[in-house]
């Protein structure tokens, strides 16, 4: 696909909650963080230079967190593209806390997620987050009080809609008791499918499906694999075909490839226009 037609619309839309239509294919932005996904970038022009393209290729939906820097993707976020397009969701996560790089620990009290919310707010230069994802469940804080703070947090207008990370079926039905819950965001690609029945309830019940990691293809692309092979004769690459699955995987599914280059955003995004045949999607469905 020339850059002349490259866009991230052919992935179709998909309506988040029902009210919160965003194309499919959209950008994840954690990389766009130091190493260990710690401080500011090796290149923040480069970082800024990779929001705004994405968004110059139809990109609507952006995934970030709180924890991604801390903060460090928030503010480039804003910095890159605030004032922001009336069709542009950024969707945020809160819930887990950086003691130092590669360091995740979960907290789920409801006066820290609150505190984060709010800080999320300011650091976007958002009066209300159109998405907020619990980014994991604290073991250590009754569920129902952690969805009840962002449920109060809806009611106060400053989120329109609440999303989870990580979790299983039983945990998303454990949240819907407090608050609907429109989206979860699990580790899932064409590689490693551990959340299959996590993706298969979000279909039955029209919850967004955001997979994490979405460009891992394991041993499926070594050379002489079956993404290696398709790739050769389709003239793409092994990550674009990747993602194709994953688009034809499920009308739920809102692919969140993330990167710090142009180049490799605008090669992910090329993923948009390729329409996998029915037999190579069940080649490669069957392959793991």
């Amino acid at each position: 696909m020339s850059n002349s037609n490259l866009s991230a619309a052919p992935s179709g839309t998909y309506r988040i909650g029902g009210d919160l239509p965003v194309v499919r294919l959209g950008y994840g932005a954690m990389q766009i963080t130091g190493p260990g996904v710690w401080g500011d970038p090796r290149d923040p022009a480069e970082a800024v230079r990779v929001l705004q393209r994405a968004v110059e290729l139809g990109v609507t939906f952006i995934d970030t967190a709180d924890s991604y820097g801390p903060f460090t993707s928030e503010l480039l976020i804003k910095k890159a593209l605030h004032p922001y397009k009336d069709n542009l969701v950024i969707a945020t996560k809160a819930g887990l806390t950086r003691p130092a790089p590669g360091v995740w620990r979960p907290v789920g009290r409801p006066e820290y997620l609150r505190q984060q919310v709010e800080l999320s707010l300011r650091h976007l230069g958002l009066e209300r987050i159109d998405l907020l994802q619990l980014h994991r469940i604290d073991p250590q804080v009754p569920l129902a009080e952690q969805i009840g703070e962002l449920a109060l947090l809806r009611e106060e207008g400053k989120i329109r809609h609440i999303g989870l990370s990580e979790v299983s079926v039983d945990e998303i039905k454990a949240a819907s008791e407090t608050a609907p819950i429109v989206s979860v965001q699990n580790l899932y690609n064409v590689a490693k499918r551990d959340s299959e029945a996590v993706l298969e309830y979000a279909e039955a019940n029209d919850i967004a499906f955001i997979p994490w990691f979405p460009l891992a293809t394991g041993a499926l692309a070594k050379e002489g694999g079956p993404l290696d092979e398709m790739a050769k004769r389709l003239g793409a690459k092994p990550s674009q075909l990747a993602l194709a699955w994953l688009l034809k995987r499920s009308k739920v599914m809102l692919p969140i490839p993330g990167t710090s280059s142009t180049p490799h955003l605008e090669e992910n995004i090329a993923a948009a226009g390729i329409e996998l045949s029915e037999e190579d999607f069940a080649a490669l469905s069957s392959a793991v």
